[in-house]
Parts: C-alpha cells; structure tokens; sequence
C-alpha cells in the first residue's frame, strides 16, 4: 500500500510567520483519508501501474520516477521544472533508507531514446522494485513538501491577498477532498513560486490557482479550486510554445482535475 508507512500519520501545516496570529492550518488526517490521498496519486501518475514507477514521456528532456513521477535530470539538462527526485532521495537516507549510489547523481540515460532502449533491462526494473517497496516514503515525501508548500505560498502571496489566500488553504484543507486536491496539485504541477515556471510571464502553481479562485458564494471552495486550475492550466497550454501541450497533455490534465472531488463515505 502507498502508505503502509504512515499509518497514524498526523500532519500539522504552519502558516508563514505573519499569519500565526490568525491561528494555525492544520491539516490532520485519518488513516483512511491518508490511504484514499496516497493511492489516488498514485492512481493519476501511474494508473497504479508498477511499470510506470520509471517512465519517460514523450515530449519531456527528463524521466519521471516513483508514485509522485518526481523529476530527474540528466546531466547537462536544466529546464524551467523544478526537479524534485534528488529532493526524494535526500529524504530517504535522512530515513536511513539504504539507496543505490548511482541515484545520488544525474539521469543516467541523456535522452528519451536512450532510456526506451534499457526500458526493460535489470537494471531499470530494480529501480522499479526499490520505488514500488519505498511507496510509503514517497507518500510521506510529498506531504512533507505540501507542508512546506503552505508556508512559502502565503509568505509570497501579495501582502493585500495573504488573509484571503490563507482562508481559502483553510477551507480546501477541511475536507479529505480539498486535501487530496491541495496534495495532488503541489506534486502535480508545483507550488507557483519559481519566476523560472512560467510561460509568458504567468505561471500555473498552487499560488497561480489560489489566486484565481472566483470566491464567489455559489460553489463550494472545491467547485472553485477546480475550475480555477482548469482556467490556470488551460493559460499554460495556450502559452506554451510546444503544441503538445495543448494538443495532447491538457485534457489529460482536465482529466485529472475531475478528480477533485469528495470520495464517497464508503471510502472512508
């Protein structure tokens, strides 16, 4: 299970320094609620597929790995994504997880053509192994980047939007639903706050979507938080120079953004 490693597991998530008085957002979650979080990640990165715990997609200058498709670069590729697989393994060995050397270091395959020709071999699919038996870590890896993620996105939203950007996390996190699509999205396509993340000047983080969102009264914040990222990644498509994006990565993105929504009470 993805989170067979955190069974128990409560997470407290602090606002920024200038929100404390207002009170801390906490986020604590059942064992039930962290399973439900951790498998539907799992489920939109992987479709549950172990094979696609190593994958390259077509389109990208990078692998993707583990549950969360975190990112790793090879070695003379530096993109405007922020890489997030060193980051993950740092977190493992601070877990005094043992992990092989050669994960320490750059992608080893320069491009996409060159991983499809070991796709299969030994040596890939240990990799796949030792991400498929380490699911639970990497689950605890990205709530522990969500936690961060709160912090630095209401210390970096505009001073006059902070209260309504800190209401808003509020309310997402009240509810499995609304954590599960605070989680996901940081994962899916980060927190907003790297000016290198951005097409035409505009970004599509967590901040980019808070700072949509209509706030009107009809619609639950879920309802908004859903449309407000489908309006964000929709602007990120149209400004990107790659037709790809528009063409074969946004409906899958829209996809995704469906799942946003309350699991059922048998779920739970």
């Amino acid at each position: 299970m993805v989170v067979g490693l955190l069974l128990g597991f409560a997470i407290l998530l602090l606002v920024d320094e200038t929100t404390r008085g207002q009170g801390a957002l906490d986020l604590s979650l059942t064992e039930a609620e962290l399973a439900w979080i951790g498998q539907r990640v799992f489920q939109n990165e992987c479709a549950g597929r172990q094979e696609c715990l190593v994958h390259w997609n077509e389109g990208e200058a990078f692998p993707s790995l583990g549950i969360g498709h975190f990112i790793w670069y090879p070695e003379g590729v530096d993109e405007r994504f922020v890489e997030s697989f060193p980051a993950l393994v740092s977190f493992m060995k601070e877990r005094s997880v043992p992990v092989p050397e050669w994960l320490e270091q750059a992608a080893p395959w320069p491009d996409r053509v060159a991983f499809q020709k070991v796709a299969d071999s030994p040596g890939v699919e240990a990799l796949r192994r030792f991400l498929a038996e380490t699911k639970g870590l990497q689950a605890e890896f990205i709530l522990q980047r969500a936690r961060s993620s709160l912090k630095a996105v209401v210390a970096t939203a505009p001073e006059g939007e902070r209260s309504q950007i800190r209401e808003r996390l509020a309310a997402l996190i009240s509810t499995p639903g609304g954590a599960y699509a605070l989680l996901d999205y940081v994962n899916f396509k980060g927190e907003g706050l790297s000016a290198a993340e951005a097409y035409r000047g505009e970004g599509w983080g967590l901040l980019q979507v808070l700072r949509a969102m209509s706030g009107a009264d009809d619609g639950t914040v879920l309802e908004q938080f859903r449309s407000a990222a489908a309006t964000v990644l929709t602007r990120r498509a149209n400004n990107a120079s790659d037709p790809i994006e528009k063409e074969r990565w946004l409906p899958g993105w829209l996809k995704r953004l469906d799942t946003y929504r309350e699991p059922p009470e048998s779920v739970l």
